[in-house]
């Protein structure tokens, strides 16, 4: 059979093919040689460069025994107060309505310190001190570990996000849920190994979930809570042996260029997605059909309820997804940035999230998996002490709350505070940074052996930062 043209040669390809390639395999040799001898450290990305395709999706190995096997991460997009939910602060109870030396920029007006819009009371053996927006979450709370001391480095929802997903502001970087899928792969090579349902198309959209540099086959995968998405994906036009006939040509000819091309992470990626496509068809609906839970699940998670409809069909879908042995799921929750009418919007927000989270910790219980799911919660920053306007409170990236539980992190306990109202973290200071490092640590990865080399250096999620906090752990 006669070999069709490959497409336009590439700059790198041209070089390789012209009398100057010489150098360039030359030069190629050493760089293999020196990748060998780094990559020992390291984990490998899955992708044999010497006996062809392989799967990268394949699970792989730790560096060390982990704590935990998977992700579920909730990510409550725009900066929740910890000061009116998780970090409890008698002194701006009793200083509210004090004036805080700044200026809130309403012509001059002096910013006054706003006191907590609810109550707290202590919860569990612990005694941990929760708001009463979360009468069912606060029955878990000898599950919690409440990290009073985070901070990170920008103010401005668009950052910060990308900081909390990808340790970056400043450039495009791989997720946090794609560096762990390029670390350990995933349990059922029938799914996406991560998965994010209803994300962020305005604040960092893709990026919150791509893969950057990594190899495609990182990347998340979008769901949504109505499952269309996944549940109909079956071919109605073709049967499956037909399907796979069809798939085998186009795969062949994507490996012939793949062969011609030697290395090409994009080709590899469509190649990996195209599979994992035709194996879907078959998981993906049984695991997405939330009608075959039993109804007493579906009332404990609240998916029948118009408040809490949307986060807790999000939040069964992730106890499905994890028990099918998806490796990083992330659910979203936006609305919480608020500059007003604080009272109001943030118990209807707590409304929302309080009985599906409290159902999944209990369902994730139940079935034995809680000590092998890490949980967290968290948003991109918290909220000022001081007031704005009559109702609302300020970014705040210098304090805020997010909070573990399962997965190897001790619970009932408080790790790290902020000064005596609530304004800036000052012990056990937890950044963002430290926050990926742990949760590396906890999956039984070294964050920084976890590298990717790119453009001449070695990459991480954690950069050249992070600390693990050893304090959490059991």
């Amino acid at each position: 059979m006669k070999r069709i043209a490959p497409a336009p040669l590439s700059r790198r390809n041209a070089l390789k093919t012209a009398a100057c390639g010489f150098g360039y395999l030359a030069f190629s040799a050493l760089a293999s040689s020196v990748t060998k001898a780094a990559g020992a450290s390291s984990i490998s990305s899955g992708l044999n460069d010497t006996d062809g395709f392989t799967n990268p999706l394949a699970p792989k190995a730790p560096h060390f025994q982990p704590r935990a096997k998977r992700v579920i991460f909730m990510f409550m997009q725009g900066g929740p107060s910890h000061l009116d939910t998780f970090d409890y602060k008698p002194e701006l109870l009793r200083a509210g309505g004090m004036n805080n030396g700044g200026d809130d920029g309403a012509k001059g007006k002096k910013s006054r310190l706003l006191a907590p819009e609810f109550k707290f009371t202590p919860q569990g053996q612990s005694g941990l001190m929760i708001s009463e927006v979360f009468p069912n979450l606060s029955r878990h709370a000898d599950k919690l570990c409440l990290l009073n001391g985070m901070y990170t480095d920008n103010p401005a929802h668009p950052q910060a996000t990308i900081l909390m997903h990808t340790g970056s502001a400043n450039f495009v970087r791989p997720s946090m849920g794609s560096w762990i899928l390029y670390g350990l792969g995933t349990e059922n090579q029938s799914l996406p190994g991560f998965v994010t349902i209803n994300p962020n198309n305005r604040l960092g959209g893709a990026q919150n979930y791509g893969s950057a540099f990594l190899p495609a086959s990182f990347q998340g995968v979008r769901a949504q809570t109505n499952g269309e998405s996944m549940a109909n994906i079956r071919n109605k036009r073709l049967d499956r042996a037909t399907q796979r006939r069809q798939l085998d040509l186009i795969q062949s000819m994507n490996r012939d260029l793949l062969d011609w091309q030697q290395q090409s992470p994009e080709l590899e990626g469509v190649i990996e997605s195209y599979e994992l496509a035709f194996r879907m068809q078959t998981a993906a609906p049984e695991v997405f059909d939330l009608q075959k839970e039993p109804e007493y699940i579906r009332a404990r998670y609240g998916v029948d309820e118009k408040s809490t409809r949307n986060f807790g069909t999000q939040c069964l879908m992730a106890r499905r997804m994890a028990e099918a042995g998806v490796r990083f799921i992330q659910i979203n929750h936006n609305g919480w940035d608020h500059h007003d009418n604080l009272s109001k919007r943030l118990a209807a927000n707590c409304e929302g999230i309080d009985q599906p989270i409290s159902a999944l910790l209990t369902d994730l219980q139940e079935r034995g998996m809680l000590e092998d799911t890490l949980v967290v919660w968290g948003g991109e920053f918290g909220r000022s002490p001081d007031g704005q306007g009559d109702d609302g409170r300020r970014h705040n990236n210098r304090g805020f709350t997010v909070w573990m539980a399962g997965g190897g992190v001790r619970g009932g306990i408080r790790y790290g505070s902020t000064d005596e109202t609530g304004g800036i973290a000052v012990e056990n200071r937890t950044h963002i940074h430290d926050l990926h490092a742990t949760i590396l640590h906890l999956l039984g990865m070294d964050h920084t052996a976890l590298t990717y080399r790119y453009a001449g250096r070695d990459f991480r999620l954690t950069d050249v930062h992070g600390n693990v906090q050893h304090g959490i752990l059991t």
